[in-house]
């Protein structure tokens, strides 16, 4: 069974979803630019079983607070400090972390910053750089936010939206329905993140290299790769294996960016891999 917590973090309110034993080992698992730390549902809970998972919904997303500063916050530096400032709160020196996308990039961040807080990290379809057809495409559907009349129109387009999120059971689509829209001054419904972050994505991709990052990180690492994906593309990939903490990339056919890993397949497919890495205790 999961729980809500709302953390005040570095003038922030961080909306987080905890699942398990908070004894056991902790795992962070961070989402992507656009989506909430509920994505993860059916993947924490199977690892709560062993494990104490943390799903944040990085501020401007979800119920976590928007930015007042939101050129100075919404970045990969403060992301990446209010990570830390997380796990500070909750006591946790060291954690391994599942990043999807720029959940990803968080966890290279930290991982290369402070080297001792990550104890392994597993990262889903995302690499140090961005193409910039993918980039493209991710600034035209997230740069004006759609409006609904019910939450099963909302579902609609996101299923339309997500194909390359890949295979899913309806209940997983129905949920991401439930927790990414909010209701509007005029009743309507829109996505539930604050569309100021894309501008400032926009306005900082020259920044967004993290080439010099990831020849830092030393942490034992899985790379995630949707076999149809535009943002981890197969040449970046091999680069990432040969660079830095030489990772395995894990090919899954079927996905393009970036899989969901929410159904047992996924799991099935995903957990000898983590068992192997000592991902999973």
């Amino acid at each position: 069974m999961s729980r809500s917590r709302f953390l005040p973090l570095l003038g922030h309110e961080l909306h987080v979803t905890e699942w398990g034993d908070p004894g056991a080992p902790p795992v962070i698992c961070w989402h992507g630019l656009a989506r909430t730390g509920r994505d993860f549902d059916e993947l924490a809970a199977r690892l709560a079983d062993t494990h104490f998972v943390l799903c944040p919904d990085t501020i401007g997303r979800g119920m976590s607070s928007w930015s007042e500063a939101p050129e100075d916050d919404y970045r990969l530096p403060h992301y990446a400090d209010i990570a830390r400032a997380m796990m500070d709160l909750y006591g946790m020196r060291q954690v391994r972390w599942i990043g999807t996308s720029m959940g990803g990039q968080i966890g290279m961040t930290v991982a290369s910053q402070t080297p001792d807080r990550i104890a392994s990290l597993v990262i889903n379809d995302i690499g140090p750089e961005v193409p910039t057809p993918a980039m493209d495409r991710i600034v035209t559907y997230s740069s004006e936010l759609p409006t609904f009349d019910t939450v099963n129109e909302a579902e609609r387009w996101l299923r339309e939206v997500y194909v390359p999120f890949g295979p899913a059971d309806d209940s997983f689509w129905s949920r991401m329905a439930e927790t990414s829209v909010r209701r509007r001054d005029d009743g309507k419904l829109t996505i539930h993140y604050d569309p100021r972050l894309i501008a400032v994505l926009e306005s900082n991709r020259g920044m967004m290299d993290l080439w010099p990052a990831w020849e830092e990180i030393t942490a034992p690492t899985l790379v995630i790769r949707g076999a149809d994906s535009d943002l981890l593309t197969e040449g970046i990939a091999a680069r990432m294996s040969a660079t830095g903490p030489a990772p395995r990339v894990l090919v899954m056919e079927g996905y393009g960016h970036a899989p969901n890993l929410s159904t047992g397949a996924d799991w099935d497919g995903l957990a000898p891999v983590l068992r192997d890495y000592g991902f999973l205790t």
